[in-house]
């Protein structure tokens, strides 16, 4: 029997009009998007349906909506293939995504974890626009060269390093404004397959994000977290932890801790997962699978 991975995306992922085709089909998905709306106190469903793309994109709106529009996709992939997630021995979700997973795994209420994610949204919101800053992924290079490059341009005060560990040959690197544009340019004159300045408003995984820390401490200390149901891997060390104390402590260190993505997949791999599920907005954690190893099948739910 396959044993499948469910895979969460997140911040990037999202896109005006997701979750309305899922809505329009589903009473489940409706009822998602509703409790959303009456947990956060402003219309969701209206931002993820319609926009504005400028709105939607904001680290304080993306990140509930992403969280939201993925556990409605799962909602309709339960009901549309009864008995396949019980297939699914293992999950992880990229960054924000790992919160969906808890979800899924049984160890964060609905509720609960949106309000949490809410608040994590409006802690790095806030300490993106204390210090400017930003993200650049390099493709191409292997870590040891984008370490390097970091070193070589990264000026006196400014923080500048790996923040996201993808797939073989995409590494995002994140800091200072000034910092990672140098570094745009410099990897591109080096020679990189290409350097993208990617649409996000701070320098996420960074020590930029400590001012986030304290808070989402906070919202995370209010909530209850339960022992999942099934392994949760964690960005933090690629690893899967059962203990809630230790589950809460890795989520308030994500936030500053490099995202270790290929290594949470080559986990899974190696326990034996064969076949994976992106459940929520998007395709880019199927590309990003394929990089890591063709030979794996990944279907993408349609939100």
């Amino acid at each position: 029997m396959s044993r499948i991975a469910c895979l969460f995306p997140g911040q990037g992922a999202q896109a005006v009009g997701m979750g309305r085709t899922l809505v329009e089909r589903s009473p489940l998905a409706r009822q998602i998007f509703e409790r959303a709306n009456a947990v956060l106190g402003f219309d969701l469903a209206e931002l993820c349906f319609q926009g504005p793309a400028d709105r939607l994109d904001a680290t304080d709106v993306s990140q509930p909506a992403l969280y939201v529009a993925s556990l409605a996709a799962l909602e309709v992939l339960r009901a549309d293939a009864p008995g396949l997630l019980e297939q699914c021995p293992f999950t992880a979700g990229l960054s924000l995504g790992e919160y969906t997973a808890l979800s899924f795994a049984g160890a964060l209420e609905f509720e609960d974890g949106l309000r949490v994610v809410r608040e994590r949204g409006l802690a790095m919101q806030a300490a993106a626009e204390a210090v400017a800053g930003g993200m650049v992924s390099i493709l191409g290079w292997e870590l040891e060269r984008v370490e390097a490059l970091c070193a070589e341009v990264r000026q006196s005060g400014e923080v500048l390093g790996v923040a996201n560990l993808l797939c073989p040959g995409n590494i995002v690197i994140s800091g200072s404004k000034d910092a990672c544009q140098r570094a745009a340019e410099a990897a591109t004159n080096a020679g990189a397959m290409k350097a993208i300045p990617l649409k996000v408003a701070g320098a996420f995984h960074t020590e930029l994000m400590r001012p986030a820390v304290d808070r989402l401490a906070a919202a995370l200390a209010t909530v209850p977290l339960r022992t999942p149901r099934i392994p949760v891997v964690s960005n933090v060390d690629a690893q899967p932890h059962s203990d809630p104390e230790e589950i809460r402590r890795l989520l308030v260190s994500q936030v500053v801790s490099v995202v270790r993505w290929e290594d949470s997949v080559r986990w899974m791999i190696a326990s034996g997962g064969d076949s994976f599920y992106e459940i929520g907005p998007g395709r880019v954690l199927a590309g990003l699978l394929k990089r890591i190893d063709r030979k794996l099948k990944c279907e993408n739910t349609a939100t």
